[in-house]
C-alpha cells in the first residue's frame, strides 16, 4: 500500500483528551495467533500529543499503555446500527465489529470503554448536525479517554475498506474474514477510514499482508453469521422472501414496531447472558399465567405509535426551515403528547408484577416519570388534541394544538382557517341542491378538498354528464372525483390561512420542542422498556396458543419431544416429534438416513430452539433444558453462487473454513451433507478430516451425511455418537419414514436403491445397480477388522462416559434406596460391556497381525471405485488416533470409576439433572 502525498485538511479536533497509550487488549487465544510485521511508522509524523493519564477505573483491564484508533459509523435508520474499526498501532491488530444497538447505545458505550482508543474517528455528517450517537460518545469521551477527531465522509467507503482486507491481511486469513464481514456495511466502511487516517494523518503505512484483522461480535450475545442466518430463515424465508414461515415471523406476535425490531435484533444477536435470559423466563411465564396482567397489557400495548421515529425526529434539527417541517414539527409534538398519554396504562396493567423484569418495565413506566412531560405539554397543547390518520382530521389537529391566548395572530389565523373551512363546506352542500345531486366534499393532502358524487345520480343527465361546472373529473369504482372552480378558490384561501397558523405556532412548538429535548433520556428507556414489554407479550402469546415449554439453562442440550418451530406452523398433518440429548462425551453427532427420512429437519430444529431459548421464548418441546452457546453455525446449502463465480464445492470449502477458524467449546454448528460437491473419494476424504477437526474443537456438532464410512470411523471416538433417522421398507415399492431419530448408524445399507425403486427407475437400471451395490459391499466387509487402537478407543470412551454420568448423579436428586438400586444396575451394564471388550481385545491379540497399508495397484478394475471410496479406512484413522490417546487421563478416569450409567438409563439421568436445576 503506498502512502498519498497530501495530509487532509478536515480533520478538526473536539472533546476532552487523553493519554495517547491506552490499553488494548482482546485475548486472542495462543493457538490462533500469528505472528505478524510491525507497522511502519513515518519518520516525518508527528504523533499526537498526550495529556494527562487516566484513572485505572475509567477502562477495563488497563495492562499496558498503547495507541489505538477507533473509526465510528452509524446506520440513519430507526433501528441503530453501529460499525466499528480499531486499529491498535503497537500490536499491528485490526478488530471489526457491528452493533445492533439500542436508542440509548449502550452496546456501543460498553465495547468502547473496554476497547480505550486514544483517538475516535466521526464522520463529519453525523458531526453537523449532530446525531445522537455523537452527543453520547462527546459526553462520554472523558470517561472513555479519548478525543474525537471530524473526519470527511468521502474516507468510509465499503470498496476501499474490502481493499484493505485483501492487501492487509494475512494471505490465509483474507477468504475467512470476508466471509466474517458479509453484510456488516458499516464495520467494512471504518475499516477504510481508520486506515485511511493512520497513513493520512499520522504518517504511518502498513506492508502488505502484515496487519492481523479479526472480525469480533459485540460482547453479551451470540454470533451468528449471515450465511447462517440465511440458512436457518431466522428472518426470511429461502423460497419466498415476503412469506411469514420464518422464525421472525413465527414469533412476530408484537403490537407496536419498537417490538417488532427489538424481536428482530435479538433473534440476530441472542443473549448470552443466564440472568438477563432466565428474567426473562420468568416474565413470559408470569404473562402467560395471569391473564387479567396478560390482556390488559396487550390492551395497553395497541395504542402506542412508532416511539422510536418520534423521539428521533424531535432531536433531529433540519438544516434550512420550511413549512412543511413546521408541520412536522407539529404533528411530533402531539404524538409525543398521545405517547406520553399512554404509558400510565402500561403501568396500571402491570400492577401486581412480582418478576423483576415485569417490575423494572412498570418502573419506567411510573407516572412521575412522564409528569414532566405531561405538565410541559398540558401548558401549551390543547387536552383534546390527539394524533390522527386521516390527512383532514390531523390537519385539523394540527391548527387547534396550541392553546388559544398563546399568540394573538395566531387566534387571528385559526378564526380565518374556521371560516373558511366552514364555508367551503357551506358551498359543496348548496351546490348538491342546487343540482339535485348527492355531493360529499372529501380531503386528500395532495389535492385538497374535492366533491364525491355517487355514479347513480347521474342518470337524470342526458349523456350521462355532469354539468360544466364541475371540472377535474376522475372516475372511480363506484362515484365520480371532481373539482369545480370555485372550491379551488376556498382551497387556496384554507391553504393560506393553514399556513399562517403553522408559522404563527412554529416559534411556539420550537421552544416546546427545546424543553421537552431535556427529557429524551427518560423517554428513551421508556420507549426500550415497552419495546421489551411488546415483545415478551409476544412469547407470552405464542406459550398460550402453542404447545411450548419453559427451557432451563445447565450445561446439558436435552430436549424430550421436540419441534421444529417453522415446519410445525405450515404442516397440515401432526409434526413428529425427537428427543436430543448431547454433552461433552456426546457432542458429535453423526445423522444418516434415507433421503427425506428428515434429516435436515432435525438438525435445523436444534438450532433454532437455541436461539428461541437464548432470547427468553419459550420453545416447542415437552421438557428442555439448553446450554449457553456463544456462536451458531450452519453449513446446509447447496447452492452454486454464479454472482461470484464460486461453485457449491467452493462455497462450501469458504463456509467450513470459517466456521473451523472460530469455532470453540462454547458454540454449536449443524452441517448438512458436506463434501458432496466433490468426487466421492476427495468427499469423504475431506469430509472426514473436518469431522476429526470438529471434534478436537468440543463444539456441539450435528454431522448429517450420507457417507456411512464416516460413522463406521469414527463412531468409536469420545464425544462421537451414532443416530439415524428410521424408515421401514417393504417390498420394492414401499418405503415409510417415521421421521424419528433412533441411536446407531443407518442399517439399510441400500436405501438409495429402494427410494430409486420407489420413483421407479427402469427395471434393468435398477437390477444391475443393485448387482454392483452389492458386489461392492461384499469387498468392503473383508477389509474391516478390529484393531488394538479401535478397542482402546472404545475402553476410554466407557470410561469417559462413567465418569460424566457419575457427575450428573452426584448432582441430580436421587438418594437412599432409589439410587443404590440405580448404581447396582449401572455396575452391572459396565461390567458387561467392559467385558465384552475385553473379549474383543483377546481375540485381536490371537490373531495374526495384518499389513497396515493395503497395496491398491494390485486390484482389478472392477475395484477401483472401491478403493476410491475406502481411501481413508480405519486404520489410517487408527493411527492418527493412538498419537493423541492419554494413557494419564484413562489411567485417572480408572482410578475414580466404581460404577457407570447404562445408555439405556440416559434419559433419566438428564431428567434428574433438569429436576435439581428447577
Amino acid at each position: 500500500m503506498s502512502r498519498l502525498s497530501r495530509a487532509p485538511t478536515s480533520y478538526s479536533t473536539s472533546g476532552p483528551s487523553s493519554s495517547s497509550y491506552p490499553s488494548y487488549t482482546y485475548g486472542y487465544q495462543e493457538n490462533t495467533t500469528t505472528t505478524s510485521r510491525p507497522v511502519t511508522r513515518g519518520t516525518g509524523a508527528v504523533r499526537p500529543s498526550t495529556a494527562r493519564p487516566r484513572t485505572g477505573a475509567s477502562t477495563v483491564a488497563r495492562v499496558e499503555r498503547q495507541e489505538v484508533i477507533c473509526a465510528v459509523a452509524e446506520s440513519r435508520g430507526i433501528s441503530p446500527t453501529v460499525g466499528l474499526a480499531f486499529f491498535n498501532l503497537d500490536t499491528a491488530e485490526v478488530v471489526l465489529c457491528q452493533i445492533c444497538d439500542s436508542q440509548t447505545y449502550v452496546k456501543t458505550l460498553h465495547k468502547l470503554q473496554v476497547c480505550g482508543p486514544t483517538e475516535i474517528l466521526v464522520m463529519n455528517t453525523a458531526a453537523s448536525p449532530q446525531s445522537k450517537l455523537y452527543s453520547i460518545i462527546r459526553e462520554s469521551a472523558e470517561e472513555i479517554g479519548s478525543r474525537l477527531q471530524i473526519v470527511d465522509r468521502k474516507y468510509w467507503s465499503e470498496n476501499a475498506g474490502m481493499d484493505y482486507i485483501q492487501d492487509l491481511a494475512f494471505t490465509d486469513d483474507v477468504e475467512a474474514i470476508k466471509l466474517s464481514v458479509t453484510g456488516s456495511f458499516y464495520a467494512v466502511c471504518c475499516m477504510a477510514a481508520v486506515m485511511k487516517y493512520t497513513d493520512l494523518s499520522l504518517g504511518q503505512t502498513v506492508t502488505a499482508h502484515s496487519l492481523r484483522i479479526k472480525y469480533e461480535p459485540s460482547q453479551g450475545s451470540m454470533m451468528i453469521d449471515v450465511s447462517t442466518i440465511h440458512s436457518l430463515e431466522l428472518v426470511q424465508n429461502l423460497h419466498k422472501s415476503k412469506s411469514r414461515d420464518c422464525l421472525f415471523g413465527l414469533l412476530n406476535e408484537t403490537q407496536t414496531p419498537m417490538g417488532a425490531r427489538i424481536l428482530r435484533s435479538n433473534l440476530l444477536q441472542p443473549l448470552t447472558d443466564v440472568d438477563t435470559i432466565k428474567k426473562r423466563y420468568d416474565a413470559v411465564d408470569e404473562l402467560q399465567t395471569k391473564e387479567d396482567m396478560f390482556f390488559s397489557t396487550r390492551n395497553a400495548l395497541k395504542n402506542f405509535l412508532d416511539v422510536d421515529k418520534i423521539l428521533t425526529a424531535l432531536i433531529i434539527v433540519p438544516s434550512k426551515p420550511t413549512l412543511q417541517a413546521s408541520e412536522q414539527s407539529i404533528n411530533q409534538i402531539i404524538m409525543l403528547k398521545t405517547f406520553v398519554s399512554s404509558v400510565t396504562p402500561i403501568y396500571e396493567a402491570l400492577t401486581g408484577a412480582r418478576t423483576p423484569m415485569l417490575n423494572d418495565i412498570r418502573e419506567f413506566c411510573a407516572p412521575e416519570n412522564v409528569a414532566p412531560i405531561l405538565e410541559l405539554l398540558a401548558e401549551a397543547i390543547n387536552d383534546d388534541v390527539r394524533y390522527a390518520k386521516q390527512p383532514v382530521e390531523l390537519r385539523n389537529q394540527r391548527v387547534y394544538a396550541v392553546k388559544s391566548g398563546v399568540n394573538g395572530l395566531l387566534d387571528v389565523a385559526r378564526q380565518t382557517y374556521k371560516e373558511n373551512q366552514g364555508d367551503a363546506y357551506l358551498y359543496v352542500t348548496e351546490l348538491g341542491e342546487h343540482h339535485n345531486i348527492n355531493t360529499t366534499i372529501k380531503y386528500e393532502a395532495s389535492r385538497g378538498y374535492f366533491i364525491q358524487i355517487p355514479k347513480s345520480d347521474l342518470e337524470q343527465f342526458e349523456r350521462r354528464i355532469l354539468p360544466p361546472v364541475f371540472t377535474n373529473i376522475v372516475k372511480r369504482k363506484n362515484y365520480i372525483e371532481c373539482q369545480t372552480v370555485e372550491l379551488m378558490k376556498w382551497n387556496q384561501k384554507i391553504a393560506i390561512s393553514h399556513q399562517e397558523v403553522v408559522l404563527s405556532s412554529d416559534t411556539f412548538i420550537q421552544e416546546l420542542i427545546d424543553e421537552a429535548r431535556c427529557h429524551m433520556s427518560i423517554l428513551f428507556k421508556i420507549c426500550e422498556a415497552i419495546a421489551m414489554l411488546d415483545m415478551l407479550s409476544a412469547f407470552a402469546y405464542l406459550v398460550t396458543t402453542q404447545d411450548y415449554v419453559k427451557p432451563i439453562i445447565t450445561d446439558t442440550l436435552a430436549l424430550d419431544d421436540a419441534r421444529h418451530p417453522i415446519r410445525e406452523k405450515i404442516m397440515q398433518t401432526k409434526f413428529v416429534p425427537n428427543d436430543v440429548y448431547a454433552t461433552q462425551q456426546r457432542r458429535f453427532q453423526i445423522i444418516t438416513g434415507c433421503n427425506m427420512s428428515g434429516k435436515s429437519t432435525y438438525i435445523r430444529s436444534v438450532a433454532l430452539l437455541s436461539i428461541m431459548a437464548q432470547i427468553g421464548s419459550f420453545v416447542p418441546a415437552r421438557r428442555a433444558s439448553f446450554p449457553i452457546l456463544n456462536q451458531i453455525f450452519a453449513r446446509v446449502g447447496m447452492d452454486d453462487s454464479i454472482d461470484s463465480s464460486v461453485s457449491t464445492f467452493s462455497a462450501e470449502m469458504r463456509e467450513i473454513a470459517f466456521i473451523l477458524r472460530n469455532i470453540d467449546r462454547q458454540s454449536m454448528a449443524i452441517i448438512d451433507e458436506l463434501g458432496r460437491g466433490t468426487s466421492t473419494r476427495d468427499g469423504l476424504a475431506i469430509a472426514i478430516a473436518i469431522a476429526e477437526a470438529l471434534v478436537d474443537s468440543r463444539a456441539l456438532v450435528w454431522f448429517a451425511t450420507h457417507f456411512k464410512d464416516i460413522s463406521t470411523i469414527l463412531k468409536e471416538r469420545n464425544g462421537v455418537t451414532n443416530l439415524h433417522l428410521a424408515v421401514q421398507i417393504s417390498g420394492n415399492d414401499n418405503m415409510t419414514m417415521s421421521y424419528k431419530a433412533v441411536h446407531g448408524a443407518v442399517e439399510e445399507a441400500h436405501y438409495g436403491l429402494a427410494l430409486a425403486g420407489v420413483v421407479p427407475l427402469p427395471p434393468q437400471v435398477l437390477a444391475d445397480a443393485t448387482h454392483f451395490a452389492h458386489k461392492l459391499e461384499r469387498r468392503l466387509r473383508r477389509k474391516k477388522k478390529t484393531s488394538a487402537i479401535v478397542i482402546q478407543e472404545r475402553r476410554r470412551r466407557l470410561l469417559l462416559n462413567l465418569k460424566e454420568h457419575l457427575v450428573q448423579a452426584y448432582n441430580g436428586v436421587m438418594e437412599g434406596e432409589t439410587l443404590a438400586n440405580w448404581l447396582k444396575e449401572l455396575q452391572r451394564e459396565f461390567i458387561n460391556r467392559m467385558a465384552i471388550i475385553e473379549a474383543d481385545a483377546k481375540n485381536v491379540a490371537d490373531s495374526e497381525e495384518e499389513d497396515e497399508d493395503i497395496d491398491m495397484d494390485g486390484e482389478s478394475d472392477g475395484d477401483v471405485e472401491m478403493s476410491d471410496r475406502s481411501v481413508v479406512d480405519v486404520e489410517e484413522l487408527e493411527e492418527r488416533a493412538s498419537s493423541v490417546i492419554s494413557i494419564d487421563s484413562r489411567i485417572t478416569s480408572t482410578s475414580s470409576a466404581s460404577t457407570v450409567h447404562p445408555p439405556s438409563t440416559t434419559v433419566s439421568s438428564v431428567r434428574a439433572v433438569s429436576e435439581n436445576e428447577r
